[in-house]
């Protein structure tokens, strides 16, 4: 059977993605009352540390770089094994229906609510218990968020692979080589490693640029273009060589630290030029989908291959849902909208250019993430890479080698694709590792207050709780291998995500405004992820005598059956906590 060409998905995907921000885009901002007149958190509560207006190309690269990382290159590229068929449905539909609806809510509601976080947002619809249930909830899935995460940024930064693989004659000059086993191996982990460590570096000259001596967000741009260049050259030249473990305990540190400096100084500007990696590669892919289209380019990867994604995985419903998560829809995007993005937003005008605009634009990656790995690479080789019979399991490697693959179609050398595909993602997993730390100080801090009330000096400094999460984050990957955190994250992170939307349903009801928009996606995403937790205990972590996951996933349970059961009684009652509260 002749194999699809590899332009149609995304000939198709990008009308609809146009169609979605313009039409239904624009009426769910008409809907929640966009106010452009209307003071912002961030100018109203300015502080200079968490409340701090930004330029809005530099908060958009600092939102997408934090919810982007690499969950929509490694779900989708984990999710191929089902087939590209699949994938690309859900990813499209999710992405449109779903998850640009939850980030733009996410994001709007909590901007109202004074830059409350939705954990806070869930206190004043769901009552104290609605709150105490979404932010353990919430503390459960930030240690599964940065658990999947450290691990799988340890093991792709120190990424090897043979030189033949992409095309590179032995005692070649252009990247550097060791011999293993008597073959010569390229550390492409190396490389980006050195890139991750440089821009980090200058983070705060960016951040003292922007914020201290007020210079113009495009002169920044462009010293932060020529600071991610320069940081990839480097890294050709002096690949860094650390052992995962190490890199485990450095980065663990690194979050430590990066949690509680003000988001001026680290998160924003290292998010603004890991930015311009990420829409580059993303610039890079769909002009080789298209110009491999035009070449006749077709898939290697089967449309439907239900069987082997099921051997490897589970069944197509609910697991291949839950193994794309952020392609389509995530739970942590809501952490970051009202976490962080909230806080520093100037108008409200941009709400929807940076929630549902920004989901949008996530799942335009995924879908050509699932394109390059689908033609960029034989099957058999992702196999391999990714689902492989003895070691480490890394997707980000085999993406990297598919991007490589497209790429080269067009006359690129393949060794250079490659090693940018595999920078793609690397700054990006770190910056969720840090984006998340820090959310799960927020967490811990509103918990301990929501317990205690007035709680003492240590519960209340960032020094403990940030060292509490980094301590969990890495235990729990250190016990662990990336594919079995992976599917129970997945899960975690889009049953969020619905609780999420249970919480704007709740908003919508207070304004006595439509809230079908939140709650049939709400009730959709429960369904599925409550069956995948089901599904992942019973077949995999009972039988395995994993009792770690297996405790995480019963908690998740009755985390989740807790508050929607509650969340259904308010509704059905009319006893809404709100209705004790004027509005705002």
């Amino acid at each position: 059977m002749k194999q699809l060409n590899i332009a149609w998905l995304l000939i198709v995907s990008l009308p609809l993605f146009a169609l979605g921000y313009f039409v239904y885009g624009r009426f769910l901002s008409r809907l929640f009352g966009e106010d452009r007149s209307r003071k912002t958190p961030a100018v109203a509560r300015e502080d200079g540390r968490d409340y701090v207006p930004a330029n809005p190309l530099v908060l958009f690269s600092h939102h997408f770089a934090s919810i982007a990382g690499g969950g929509p290159i490694v779900g989708p590229t984990v999710a191929l094994i089902f087939g590209y068929g699949p994938a690309w449905l859900w990813i499209v539909a999710g992405a449109i229906f779903i998850g640009a609806v939850h980030d733009f809510s996410s994001l709007f509601v909590s901007i109202r609510e004074g830059g409350r976080s939705i954990a806070e947002v869930a206190e004043r619809y769901l009552g104290r218990r609605g709150f105490m249930l979404f932010i353990s909830f919430a503390v459960v899935y930030i240690l599964l968020v940065t658990s999947a995460f450290l691990q799988m940024t340890a093991t792709a930064l120190t990424s090897v692979v043979p030189a033949e693989t992409i095309g590179l004659a032995q005692g070649n000059t252009l990247l550097k080589t060791i011999l293993v086993d008597g073959k010569e191996v390229i550390k492409i982990g190396g490389i980006a490693s050195t890139s991750v460590v440089i821009m980090t570096c200058f983070a705060p000259f960016l951040g003292w640029l922007l914020y201290r001596r007020r210079f113009n967000a495009l002169v920044v741009a462009l010293i932060a273009i020529g600071i991610a260049l320069g940081s990839v050259r480097i890294g050709l030249s002096y690949p860094v060589n650390i052992a995962p473990g190490v890199w485990m305990v450095i980065l663990s540190i690194y979050v430590f630290f990066a949690s509680g400096i003000p988001v001026w100084i680290i998160l924003q500007p290292r998010d603004f030029t890991n930015s311009f990696i990420l829409f580059g590669g993303i610039i890079a892919l769909v002009v080789g989908i298209l110009g491999g289209g035009l070449k006749g380019l077709a898939f290697n990867a089967p449309a439907f291959d239900i069987a082997s994604g099921q051997a490897a995985l589970g069944s197509l419903w609910p697991i291949l849902f839950i193994t794309i998560a952020c392609g389509a829809i995530s739970g942590f995007h809501a952490l970051v909208a009202s976490g962080t993005t909230s806080k520093q937003i100037s108008n409200e005008g941009y709400a929807r250019r940076i929630g549902y605009g920004g989901m949008l634009l996530e799942g335009v990656l995924a879908i050509c993430v699932v394109t390059a790995v689908a033609a960029g690479i034989k099957f058999s080789a992702y196999r391999s890479i990714v689902f492989p019979s003895g070691g480490r399991s890394n997707p980000i490697l085999g993406f990297a080698l598919g991007m490589g693959g497209l790429l080269h179609g067009l006359g690129i050398n393949q060794a250079y694709g490659t090693v940018f595909g595999i920078l793609m993602v690397e700054g990006f997993v770190v910056t969720t590792l840090d984006t998340a730390v820090r959310l799960n100080r927020y967490l811990f801090e509103d918990l301990w207050k929501t317990m205690l009330g007035d709680p003492p000096a240590l519960l209340r400094s960032y020094y403990f709780n940030s060292l509490l999460s980094v301590i969990l984050m890495f235990l729990l990957a250190k016990t662990n291998a990336f594919l079995a955190i992976w599917p129970i994250f997945g899960t975690a992170n889009q049953l969020l995500a619905a609780m999420t939307l249970v919480c704007v349903t709740g908003y919508l009801m207070h304004k006595r405004k439509p809230y079908l928009v939140a709650l049939i996606p709400a009730g959709f995403m429960v369904a599925t992820t409550t069956a995948s937790l089901l599904k992942l205990l019973f077949q995999r972590y009972i039988p395995a005598g994993n009792v770690t996951l297996a405790v995480a996933d019963v908690l998740l349970l009755v985390l989740s059956v807790a508050f929607v059961g509650l969340a259904i009684t308010l509704f059905r009652k009319g006893d809404r906590p709100w209705q004790k509260v004027s509005a705002r």
